[in-house]
């Protein structure tokens, strides 16, 4: 991947994955992407500043990208191997995209908010990136056309499970989802299996909200 990396940002990020490593995060190549890739791109210009901070930062439509710890563990939990089909719910900035991109085969992304979709696509076209598919829509839906997924990721805290999420799992796929009300949620790791779903409250975080269908209904 091409990356337009600005030399005073190496250092930035750097010391970012010595934090990370020093909360325990221990996953190589996750820490690898989070290294390569310019978070600064994918922030606003008048946060750039701050974009090698373990902090959420807003970028615009009542959004925010979230604390790299947090990809940092989901990407952990998910430990993609390069091959698998992902799916993205929420691309945001779409700097969560770019780190899934290097790491799995294809990524498949859905955002509901236009402007930022649009941001995004032209962010990781500057970084080289060519393995994602971007959709303007519901992704509490899901993206049926491309299903099934080895992993599904989602960026937004919803009140339950998304069940055609679930259905879109591959077997033996692992869907990660914040659940829970508006304020407060559980990571939750689901897990599709020969017999039955599986499963697992993971830590609590805090999410804006999943609008859509199989999500929160905007107040």
């Amino acid at each position: 991947m091409a990356s337009p990396v600005n030399p005073e940002f190496r250092g930035a990020r750097r010391r970012l994955v010595e934090t990370l490593q020093a909360g325990g995060i221990s996953d190589l190549a996750g820490l690898k992407a989070i290294e390569e890739i310019p978070r600064h791109l994918f922030v606003p210009t008048g946060v750039r500043h701050r974009a090698y901070e373990d902090s959420a930062l807003q970028i615009g439509s009542g959004q925010t990208i979230s604390q790299p710890s947090v990809h940092a563990r989901y990407l952990q939990l998910l430990q993609l191997k390069g091959s698998e089909r992902v799916l993205e719910v929420g691309t945001g900035s779409g700097y969560q995209t770019a780190l899934l991109a290097t790491l799995a085969s294809q990524v498949f992304s859905v955002e509901r908010v236009a402007p930022l979709l649009e941001k995004a696509r032209g962010v990781l076209r500057e970084c080289g990136v060519r393995n994602v598919s971007l959709q303007l829509g519901d992704g509490t839906i899901g993206w049926r056309s491309y299903a099934p997924y080895d992993a599904i990721l989602v960026s937004a805290a919803a009140p339950a499970v998304p069940q055609p999420l679930v259905e879109q799992l591959a077997m033996g796929g692992r869907l990660l989802v914040p659940v829970g009300d508006r304020d407060e949620q559980m990571l939750t790791m689901v897990t599709r299996l020969p017999d039955r779903v599986e499963q697992r409250d993971i830590i609590p975080v805090r999410f804006v909200p999943l609008l859509g269908t199989h999500g929160w209904t905007a107040s």
